[in-house]
C-alpha cells in the first residue's frame, strides 16, 4: 500500500468512523474501488487506524474520560457484550470482510435507521447525561454494539439506535456512542495487532502511522461537525445514503 492510499482511507475513517454509516465498510467498499486486497495484512490496517479516531475522542472529551468514574462504570458495563462476543466470535467476524456482506448491512441498517426516527419522538425525560443512563440500559446499548461486528452495521449506528430505543435524546446517544468506542477499539486495535504482529514489515508500520495521524484529524473535526448538526436535524439523510451506497455497490461495483 501507498503513502497516498494510506492518506485516503485515513480520511474514510475518520469521516465516517463516528457517523452510523460504517467506517470499517467503507474502508473495505473504498480499499476494493483502489485495488487493495483484503490480506489479513491489510484488515489489520483498516481495524489499526481506527486508534487515530479513539486519539481524537479522548483529544475532545478528556475532562469526562479522566474525571467520570460514573461515566467509567456505564462504559464498561456497556462494553462487556462486544468484549465477550468478539472473543468468542474472532474468526468467524474476519470471515466477514466482504464487499457484499458491507452492502447488505449498509442497507438494512439505513432502512432500520428511517423506520426509527419516523416513529421516534424525542421527549421532555429522555435522558440527556451520560452519568445517569441506567447500568441496564448501557448493558443493552452495550448489546446494540455487538451487532455491528459485522462489517457495514456502523458501531456508532448500532449504539444510537439502542440509545435512542432506550430513552436516551440524540445528542446523548451520539456522545455515549462516541466515548464508547474507546475501550471497544482500543480492545478490538490490541488485540489484531497482536494476534498479526508478525505479518507486519516495516514498510507498513510507516504506511500505519500515516494513516492513523491522518485519522485522528478527519475524526476530531467530524465529530465537532456531527454534534453541532444533531442539534436540530434527525438520522434520516445518513439512512438514505447508507442505502444509496449499498444499492451502488450491489449493482454496479459487485456486479
Amino acid at each position: 500500500m501507498s503513502i497516498v492510499e494510506s492518506i485516503i482511507l485515513g480520511i474514510v475513517e475518520g469521516i465516517t468512523e463516528f457517523l452510523p454509516i460504517s467506517s470499517t465498510g467503507h474502508l473495505i467498499l473504498v480499499s476494493k474501488l483502489m485495488g487493495i486486497k483484503q490480506t489479513d495484512v491489510h484488515k489489520v490496517f483498516e481495524v489499526s487506524i481506527q486508534l487515530g479516531s479513539i486519539l481524537a475522542v479522548i483529544f475532545i472529551y478528556y475532562k469526562k474520560i479522566f474525571h467520570s468514574v460514573e461515566l467509567w462504570k456505564r462504559l464498561i458495563v456497556a462494553f462487556i457484550p462486544t468484549g465477550i462476543l468478539g472473543f468468542l466470535l474472532y474468526k468467524i467476524i474476519k470471515s466477514l470482510f466482504s464487499p457484499y456482506v458491507v452492502s447488505v448491512m449498509l442497507i438494512l441498517g439505513g432502512i432500520a435507521f428511517i423506520i426509527l426516527e419516523l416513529l421516534y419522538k424525542e421527549k421532555e425525560h429522555h435522558i440527556d447525561q451520560l452519568e445517569e443512563i441506567p447500568y441496564i440500559k448501557a448493558f443493552f446499548i452495550g448489546v446494540f454494539q455487538s451487532l455491528a461486528m459485522i462489517p457495514g452495521t456502523s458501531r456508532s449506528g448500532a449504539t444510537i439506535i439502542g440509545g435512542l430505543l432506550l430513552g436516551l435524546k440524540r445528542k446523548t446517544a451520539a456522545e455515549f456512542s462516541f466515548l464508547l468506542a474507546v475501550p471497544t477499539m482500543l480492545v478490538a486495535t490490541t488485540y489484531d495487532i497482536f494476534k498479526n504482529f508478525d505479518s507486519f514489515q516495516v514498510d507498513d508500520f510507516i504506511t500505519l502511522g500515516t494513516g492513523f495521524i491522518t485519522a485522528f484529524i478527519f475524526a476530531v473535526l467530524t465529530i465537532k461537525l456531527f454534534l453541532k448538526y444533531i442539534s436540530s436535524h434527525n438520522f434520516i439523510p445518513f439512512g438514505i445514503y447508507r442505502i444509496i451506497i449499498g444499492l451502488i455497490f450491489l449493482l454496479v461495483v459487485l456486479k
